[in-house]
């Protein structure tokens, strides 16, 4: 999987899951998710479950922050590295 499918599928999931009242909301891949309040701490673990299920890898306690996971382009840079 290339990192702009990793991209789309992760803005794809965060649109329909924590801005469906915010139609309009531009999501830019470097945006901070919880920085914007675009996600909040239970919405974290909501996203690592879906990273863990959608692409198949597991993350580690110590992964989680804020490098790793902090933006969408954050998150497909961990996948991929984690992928591979």
């Amino acid at each position: 999987m290339t990192e702009a499918e990793i991209v789309s599928r992760t803005r794809s999931y965060i649109k329909e899951n924590f801005l469906y009242a915010r139609p309009d909301f531009e999501l830019d891949d470097e945006a901070g998710l919880l920085g914007l309040g675009i996600i909040d701490s239970m919405g974290v673990m909501e996203l690592i479950e879906f990273i863990q299920t959608e692409f198949r890898i597991e993350i580690a306690d110590d992964d989680i922050t804020e490098d790793n996971l902090g933006t969408v382009a954050a998150i497909s840079r961990y996948v991929v590295a984690r992928a591979a």
